[in-house]
């Protein structure tokens, strides 16, 4: 008789792995749930078939009027004009670090 179950291992980086089961917390879907659907679906379509996604969050634009955004855009213009800008590194080193 075969086994009812079977273990799966795999490393993931630990921040992928939190960030995961958070998700999945909100979504109210154990990870071994997740890793069973993801083979039969595999199994059955040959390939990566679906993903599990949450609601999109909305943006800053998605709030902002079109004079607002327009407003907002000749500002960035403007201190582009003028050199007051950071460098990309600096930004992106930022951006990182909210996420």
């Amino acid at each position: 008789m075969a086994a009812k179950t079977a273990n799966v291992l795999a490393r993931v980086e630990p921040d992928v792995k939190e960030k995961a089961e958070a998700i999945m917390s909100q979504l109210g879907v154990p990870a071994s749930v997740v890793i069973n659907m993801l083979y039969k679906q595999i199994i059955m379509t040959k390939s990566i078939p679906f993903a599990l996604t949450l609601s999109s969050v909305p943006t800053a634009r998605d709030q902002m009027n079109t004079s607002a955004f327009n407003e907002m855009m000749e500002n960035g213009l403007a201190q582009a004009k003028s050199n007051n800008s950071r460098a990309a590194e600096e930004v992106f080193s930022e951006l990182k670090s909210r996420l």
